[in-house]
């Protein structure tokens, strides 16, 4: 009898510790961004959370952390930096701060179109600058899209340039911004992405530019009346790992991963590009105005951007602008 119990013990015993290492085998990702529930960036990371748990057998879970409950970006990329997020998808613009070069994803015009994008970013280039994300503590995995940004105000429609000025403007913290709101003669006023909505709401800001999808998601037209066509901007998002988290993966464990983030990329992509049409109908019947600069204005907001490019194609560095250029170039024929 007593050599039974003896034996159940240690079975159970067995059991236990069998039951924590699964546990321990269990790797748990914290994936944050800054948009909405319902979002098509959040949408990408949604599948990629599907992906990784079916791709890895259950032994690697995704959480997703949208609308900015882990922070801002800026304070998103300290903590990949330090290990204590695992992965964000942001703005990879908002990378300059790290590597200079990646201020050519904010060159406002710089695509034309989606293909042209897609051209850069899956390309050498934009495989080229996450790779020297490396040095700086963080790992890109891929690119999904925020899209072509338009503009916001709660004060009065925008159907030519000279519209835009003295408008305060919020803009992405980064100097290429700050610079091309200038050069409209409005007032740029840089601002987190969670705080964009109280200060429109209190009128510390007057409008903003993001695109339609962020527009719907973040509710802004219940505090913004005038939405403005410009297409001034196309943002990719760079799918990122912490170094310090990534370095740590077997090699089994990377290419789940990888595979995973290059599925959801073109999923996502999907996603957003086949929402926008229905989405600015949504917000058309929520009360926004919408406008569309003519093309006589577009040229006239173009040839105010270029003292702009000129500046930041010396900080940035002419080899970039030429190999950004190049590809697109590539891509048109």
């Amino acid at each position: 009898m007593k050599r039974l119990f003896i034996k159940t013990v240690v079975a159970a015993v067995a059991i236990a510790a069998f039951g924590v290492a699964q546990a321990q085998a269990t790797r748990t990702i914290k994936f944050a961004n800054q948009n909405a529930k319902g979002h098509p960036i959040v949408l990408g990371m949604e599948r990629f959370a599907q992906l990784v748990e079916t791709k890895s057998g259950g032994k690697m879970k995704v959480n997703v952390f949208p609308a900015g409950a882990l922070g801002s970006d800026q304070a998103n990329v300290s903590a990949l930096q330090g290990g204590t997020l695992e992965m964000a998808s942001m703005n990879s613009g908002i990378f300059a701060s790290l590597v200079k070069d990646f201020e050519i994803y904010d060159f406002p015009f710089l695509f034309g179109n989606p293909r042209e994008a897609d051209a850069v970013v899956d390309g050498p280039f934009g495989q080229g600058l996450h790779k020297r994300l490396e040095e700086k503590g963080v790992v890109g995995l891929a690119y999904y899209e925020l899209g072509f940004r338009q503009l916001t105000n709660g004060k009065r429609p925008v159907n030519k340039v000279e519209d835009i000025a003295g408008l305060k403007l919020r803009v992405i913290p980064n100097p290429i911004n700050i610079d091309w709101v200038t050069a409209l003669g409005a007032n740029p006023t840089p601002l987190p992405f969670p705080e964009l909505y109280a200060a429109l709401e209190q009128g510390a800001v007057d409008g903003q530019e993001n695109p339609l999808a962020t527009i719907q998601g973040a509710k802004l037209n219940e505090v913004q009346k005038y939405l403005t066509l410009t297409n001034h901007q196309y943002n990719p998002q760079s799918v990122v790992i912490s170094k310090k988290f990534w370095d740590t993966l077997s090699a089994d464990e990377k290419k789940v991963l990888q595979d995973a983030a290059t599925e959801s990329a073109k999923y996502q992509r999907e996603q957003s590009r086949g929402a926008a049409a229905s989405i600015l109908d949504a917000l058309k019947k929520a009360g926004m105005q919408v406008s569309e600069l003519p093309p006589a204005e577009v040229a006239k907001l173009r040839e105010k951007m270029k003292p702009v490019v000129a500046k930041h194609t010396a900080g940035v560095g002419e080899a970039t602008v030429k190999a950004v250029m190049a590809e697109i170039e590539k891509a048109r024929k």
